[in-house]
């Protein structure tokens, strides 16, 4: 079923890494969503009439409002689809993680509604009729959002989407609280316990529960989050292929949506090496990490000193007194000045966040280490980094 539908849209064995083809797929997500949530809302909200039950109707609303986060997850993908233009020159990709949000507050709305409608039936109680016709629903329900969340987990991985996850974890989801709705409905039957507007107000919490998790998901990439893990392995691997690099560090990832990253980071080349090779080669990076990777990369060239022996031991010497105050710290750019009463040595450290506040602390006990062999006066012009970033 999967490959049937990725088939209509994904034809010729196009690669799905494509911003066409991954805008396609969003969009076959958005309009099975609307389908498969219209007939489920109507067919509970018919039932949920019916049965006079506030927990299946507040199911149906869930389920409305699903059809509706369908119809903006279409709208988002379809916008993210529009190029660059003078005034967003990074292009719209990020439309696809407004989407996600518009969808997070769309839940959350929902949630309220049905807390204060659950609220009033735990108040004022009504019996429930449960029938073969709406125990069929709710089974029907449960399946088809098992499906759904098969489908969009699928489809989501295909082309990595947090907004597909996001649909897919939402569907799996309704699953769940179908499940609570239904089991609610059978236990009044057999026992007469008024328990639906109980059973209605957990979906409710459930509901709100699921849309505040969804809102930080998709606020992270608005705010800026670092890169994933994944992303900064492959740039890193990369970097480690390519010739006459002998370091990496300040890496940085701006996300403006899928298919539109941005990143920088320095390179450490040897001093001696012609400047002009070097210019070419990092040229040559640019370009393919562009076309194989999909990111528009900016690459800053660090000439660093490889044959000068007391240069390497100062360097080992502050490394070994950094990694006794913290195994994660490090350092790079490492660079001595030599005075007639004193020595300057340059560098940057890579901070953890946890040790923000202690740049000066660190430096005290650098220079006192290094003061305490006796060679001469050393001083230290240190750049604090994020470890983040290295």
């Amino acid at each position: 079923m999967f490959h049937f539908f990725l088939r209509l849209v994904v034809k010729d064995g196009q690669d799905i890494q494509q911003l066409q083809v991954r805008s396609k797929i969003g969009k076959l997500s958005g309009v099975v969503g609307i389908i498969c949530n219209l007939i489920l809302a109507g067919s509970k909200l018919a039932v949920g009439l019916i049965a006079a039950s506030v927990s299946i109707m507040a199911d149906a609303l869930n389920n409305l409002s699903d059809a509706a986060s369908s119809i903006v997850t279409l709208l988002g993908f379809k916008m993210a689809e529009k190029p660059a233009d003078e005034e967003h020159p990074y292009g719209h990709a990020r439309f696809e993680y407004l989407s996600g949000l518009a969808v997070a507050v769309m839940i959350i709305l929902i949630g309220f509604e049905l807390a204060k409608s659950s609220v009033e039936k735990i108040l004022n109680p009504s019996a429930v009729e449960m029938t073969f016709v709406t125990g069929f629903v709710l089974v029907l329900s449960i399946v088809v959002k098992m499906w759904l969340w098969l489908f969009n987990s699928k489809m989501s991985k295909m082309i990595n989407s947090t907004t597909l996850m996001a649909t897919a974890e939402d569907s799996r989801n309704d699953a769940i609280t179908t499940g609570v709705v239904f089991a609610a409905a059978l236990i009044e039957y057999f026992t007469s316990w008024q328990i639906d507007g109980f059973m209605g107000l957990a979906v409710a919490v459930f509901i709100l529960y699921s849309g505040i998790s969804l809102a930080k998901q998709t606020i992270s990439p608005l705010l800026g989050e670092n890169a994933n893990p994944e992303l900064r392995e492959m740039i890193v691997d990369y970097m480690k292929e390519c010739p006459k690099v002998l370091g990496y560090h300040d890496l940085m990832v701006h996300d403006y949506g899928p298919g539109q990253r941005f990143a920088s980071i320095h390179v450490e080349m040897d001093k001696d090496e012609d400047v002009l090779l070097c210019h070419e080669l990092i040229d040559d990076m640019e370009r393919e990490c562009l076309e194989s990777h999909g990111i528009h990369l900016v690459i800053h060239y660090d000439p660093i000193v490889t044959n000068d022996p007391e240069l390497d031991r100062l360097r080992q010497i502050v490394i070994e007194l950094l990694k006794k105050r913290d195994e994660r710290l490090s350092i790079h750019d490492f660079r001595m000045v030599v005075g007639k009463e004193h020595t300057n040595l340059i560098f940057d450290i890579s901070l953890p966040t946890e040790l923000l506040g202690q740049e000066k602390n660190l430096k005290e006990m650098l220079e006192k280490g290094l003061n305490d062999l006796g060679e001469t006066t050393y001083y230290t012009v240190i750049t604090f980094d994020l470890l983040a970033f290295n």
